[in-house]
Parts: structure tokens; sequence; C-alpha cells
């Protein structure tokens, strides 16, 4: 995958500069407090050489009584910076992860239906999650861990350089060496970080899709094979976590010794200052306290890099979706779209799927004001592409599509949608109650409009039949509900929305004769009044149309109305209701 580091970190910059006063408050209050840090130290290194000082005790008990009080009171102030950080940072990261969050729920629904149907949903929520996780881990790495260590190592080599130039400048040459050596390290370590993100993503959109699936994993024997599957993932996150792990450990063990070399050295140097008289005994408490300081803080800081590095690899996935530019788009010229009679236009229409299946060569296609227009043909000769095009699912090749004399690709996507229902083949539903999801077609609508829309669509009874009524939820994606009464909610809800254009596509295919009597009388009342297109197979479903449609390998091949294609004697049409005519449509 591709590194997207630095986009990442931008992004985070940008959203957390929004709140610039609370990054300055919170920058400027470690800043205090690191310095008082290394102020205290100054203090005890005073305190033991009053100690060993040849003067008064009474005198030195008053001394050293003192200088209690003053680390006591630098104490007190550093710890009044800390709590300012510690209380201040929540807010901060609340605001940044909250903006994340919805900044990435926008963009991500923003991409075309096809970027969906190429997408795992869970991997896509794990993204999501991933991308706001990482930021709060990396502004606490950098709060807590990464500027104390700037502000650290910089006052104790000032300090230091005060007491012994060649002391202060071997801590200095040892630090960039210690840092040095680990970029390297996660540097090198960053490609295994980035493999085990994407290995973990893959394992969470396979058991988001068997999780989906689970009924086609029980009633098609598949328990097995997704074990075996599941399993071999299982295993290529464990190689390369395995791998991630030995080589913290083995840097782990460089670093330990790197750090006793430095001690002994700095100590070698002090003990030959303090038998030159150069230093005092408080010089060594005050290097073995700079000492602990700074191996705590470079310690840390090995692991700090290699946990912002792995939370960015966390990131990047979610980064190169919002640096995937969405597929349809409006331009920036785009208008609303007006529907005041509901004229549908294909005028030389080309379109291919993934530049490798022709759908459409100069397809041309005008659907009146108010016509109910059916369209049928085998799978594959672009029924279904055609009602994806005029919702705009897809960018066309070539042409263009008109409704009431509007380029479609050129209004904004939402007024198209507001103008235009659906009723699909197998209408999801969301995990929410049966009036939420009727409402959601017109969420403005009060409940006695929703109620009249059940009614109209034959769905009321059934759902007053509910333990809960209108207020029952429907499980995922409608699970809890028929086939049928999925229908007839969707139906409902294109009721309530009463948008001026209507697609059915394949709205009573998989239905029992019962229902599908009670989805027609439905689709009577819901038809009236609008510009309708009817894709089916069931031919039983168009007899009523204005006029049919057949298309044969995106072209049409004949047009008119059931009466008329029954009567001609080599009629595509009447081949297809011959074929039928045994089924069900008597």
């Amino acid at each position: 995958m591709k590194n997207n580091t630095k986009k990442t970190l931008k992004i985070y910059w940008h959203y957390a500069w929004k709140y610039k006063v609370s990054v300055f408050v919170i920058i400027a209050s470690i800043v205090v407090a690191s310095l008082i840090g290394i102020i205290i130290p100054l203090y005890f290194k005073q305190f033991f050489n009053l100690l060993t000082s040849d003067q008064d005790k009474a005198l030195i008990v008053t001394e050293l009584i003192n200088v209690l009080f003053i680390i006591a009171a630098l104490e007190l102030v550093a710890w009044i910076f800390w709590r300012f950080v510690s209380f201040l940072n929540p807010h901060f990261q609340l605001k940044v992860i909250r903006d994340l969050s919805v900044m990435c729920f926008a963009y991500l629904h923003k991409h075309s239906f096809s970027y969906f149907n190429n997408n795992f949903g869970g991997s896509l929520v794990k993204k999501v999650k991933w991308f706001t996780n990482a930021f709060e881990s990396i502004v606490n790495e950098t709060i807590w861990q990464l500027i104390p260590l700037v502000i650290n190592i910089l006052a104790i080599f000032f300090v230091l350089s005060r007491i012994n130039l060649l002391m202060g400048l071997g801590i200095l040459i040892w630090v960039f060496v210690f840092l040095s050596v680990n970029w390297i390290f996660i540097i090198f370590k960053l490609k295994y970080d980035i493999q085990r993100s994407e290995a973990e993503t893959t394992i969470t959109g396979l058991l988001s899709d068997t999780i989906t699936n689970n009924s086609n994993v029980k009633l098609l024997n598949g328990y097995t094979r997704e074990i075996e599957n599941y399993s071999q993932a299982a295993d290529k996150l464990k190689l390369i976590r395995g791998l991630s792990w030995r080589f913290s450990n083995i840097f782990d063990s460089i670093q330990g010794f790197l750090m006793i070399a430095l001690e002994m050295v700095i100590f070698y140097i002090a003990i030959k200052l303090w038998f030159k008289d150069v230093i005092t005994i408080g010089d060594f408490v005050l290097i073995q306290a700079y000492l602990l300081n700074i191996f705590m803080r470079l310690w840390d800081f090995g692991n700090v890099i290699r946990r912002i590095y792995s939370n960015l690899a966390d990131a990047e996935e979610m980064t190169e979706v919002l640096n995937t530019d969405h597929e349809v788009k409006d331009i920036k010229t785009a208008k609303n779209l007006v529907v005041n009679k509901g004229k549908i236009e294909f005028k030389d229409v080309i379109f291919n799927y993934n530049e490798t299946r022709s759908i459409f060569k100069k397809f041309n296609l005008i659907i009146k004001a108010g016509e109910r227009l059916a369209v049928i043909g085998s799978s594959g000769a672009g029924k279904t592409t055609i009602v994806k095009l005029i919702l705009r699912m897809h960018n066309l090749d070539g042409g263009k599509i008109l409704i009431d004399n509007q380029d479609i690709s050129k209004v904004n996507q939402e007024s198209l949608w507001h103008n235009v229902s659906l009723v699909p083949q197998d209408p999801i539903l969301f995990h929410r109650t049966l009036m939420e999801n009727i409402r959601y077609g017109k969420p403005e609508a009060t409940d006695d409009e929703v109620y009249q829309a059940a009614k109209a669509a034959n769905c009321h009874n059934f759902i007053q039949d509910t333990a809960e009524g209108y207020d029952t939820y429907v499980g995922e994606r409608g699970i809890k509900l028929s086939g049928g009464e999925r229908q007839r909610i969707a139906i409902a809800r294109a009721i309530l929305r009463n948008a001026p254009i209507l697609i059915l596509d394949e709205a009573t295919s998989s239905l029992d004769s019962k229902s599908e009597k009670l989805i027609q009388d439905a689709l009577d009342y819901l038809m009236k009044n609008k510009t309708v297109i009817v894709v089916a197979h069931r031919l039983s479903t168009i007899r009523k149309m204005d006029r049919i449609v057949v298309i044969i390998k995106g072209a049409v091949v004949e047009e008119g109305s059931h009466k008329q294609l029954i009567k001609k004697a080599d009629s595509v049409y009447k081949k297809h209701w011959e074929l039928q005519a045994g089924g069900f449509i008597k």
C-alpha cells in the first residue's frame, strides 16, 4: 500500500489547528512544566552539597529546609501546569475526533455506489474507527512523550554544558546517534506494520462478510471452508505480527546496551572532573538525575515512535479512502433539478463497465412525461443499467441523459435523487423501527402521513399485528421481515416520498401470488400521476403499462403496448409471453 503518512499527518494537523488556542495553551503548559522539571535537580544538587559542607549543622538544617520549600513550590507549579494539560487535552481531543469522524462519514458516503459494491462494509467501518483512534493515540504520545523529550534534552544539554562542555556535547552526540538508530529501525519496521494493518483489514472484512452471510455459511455447508479461510488469514496475521514483535525485542536489547555504555562513560568523565575539583558531590546527583530522565524519555522514545508509526499505518487505509477521488461528483456549477413534467431522454448514450464490458453504444430512448414504460429483456441486456444511469450511479462514457431537458450530469445529485423514487427487487431496510424506515422517504412527514402511506401500500395491517407495531425494529437489512413485507415497506416509503419519477426494478419478481396481488394493488396507487419505469422479468406485472420496450444487447429491438406486441407474429415480446403463459399469469 502506498505510504500516506505525510497526508495523514496533514489531515490531523488541519483539524487540530481549528482549535489553535487549545494547542497553544497545551504546548506552553508542557514547556513550562518540563523546564521546571529540569530546574528541580539543580536544587537537589544544592541540597546534597549542603549535606557534605563543613558549615554549622544548625545553619545547614535551616538552608536544607529552605531548599526543600523551594523544591516543593516548584513541584506544585509544575503539577498545576501538568493539570492544565490533563484537563484541556481531552476537551481538545474530543472536538477534533468528532470532526474527523464526521468528515470521514461525510466523505465516505459521497463515494459512488460501485465503490461500496467493491469494498467490505466491515472493512470500511474499521478504517474510520482506526483513523480516529490513531489521532487520539498520536496526540497523547506527542503531548506526554515527544514534546517533553525535546525540551528535556535541550535543557539538560544546556545545564551540563555549563558544568563541562565535553560532557554536554557527549550526551548530545549520544542522543543524536541513539535517535538516528531508532529512526532507521522504525522506517525499516514500518513496512511490516503496514502489512500487519492490511492483514487485519482482510481478516476483519472476512469476519464481516461471513457474519452478514451467516445463513449461506450454514445452509450451503460452508462452515468448514470458512473456518479454513479464516484460519489462513489468521496465520498470515500471526506471521506478520510475530516478525514485528521480534524486531522490537532485538532493538530493545540494543537500546539497553547503548544506555549502559553512556552511563559508564559519563560517570568515568565525572570521576575525573571530581578528582580535579571541577564538580561536586551534588553534581553527581544532578548528572544521575538527568541521565535517568534521558534514559526514561529515550527508552519510551523508541516505543513511542513505533506506536505512532503503527497508528499511522492503521490510519493510512482511511487516508487512502480520503485521497480517492469520488467517481461520480457534482460539477461546480451544478444546479438543482426541477421536474415539472417528468420527461426522460437518453441521447446517444455510451456506457461500458470497467472499459471492458460494453453495454450501450449510442443508445436512444424517450420516456414521455407521465408515461408508464416497461423495460424487458434477457439478463445482461442492459435493463438494470438504464435504472442505474438515470440514478447516476455511474458516469456515462458518452452522450447524455435529460430529465425535462436538464442534463443530469450537470445537476446536483441530491436534487436528482429527491425527484426519483426507486423500489428495488430486494429492498434494504435500516435496523430501525418500521416508522423510521417508512418516514426515511420524507423525514418531515407526520405520523398520520406515515399511516396513510402504509395503508396505501397494504402493510398497515401486518404492522399492527407485530408486538410493537410501528415501533418494531426490523433487524439488520430488514431481516426480521419477509420479502413481501419488505417490499410493501419500500412501497410505503415511496408513496410517502411522492417523487414525480418512479422506478420499479424487479419489484415483484421474487414474491408469491398473494404478496404479488397485495403489492400490485399498492403499485397501482403509487404509479398515479407519475413518470414510471418498470423493469421486470415477470411479464404479468407489465400488461397495464402504456408502452413496453424490449432490449437486446443494449439496443431497443421493439416497442409498443402489450396488445400491439402480442399481435406481431415475430415479436420477441410475444415469445417471452408464450414461454411464461403456462406459469403464473393465469
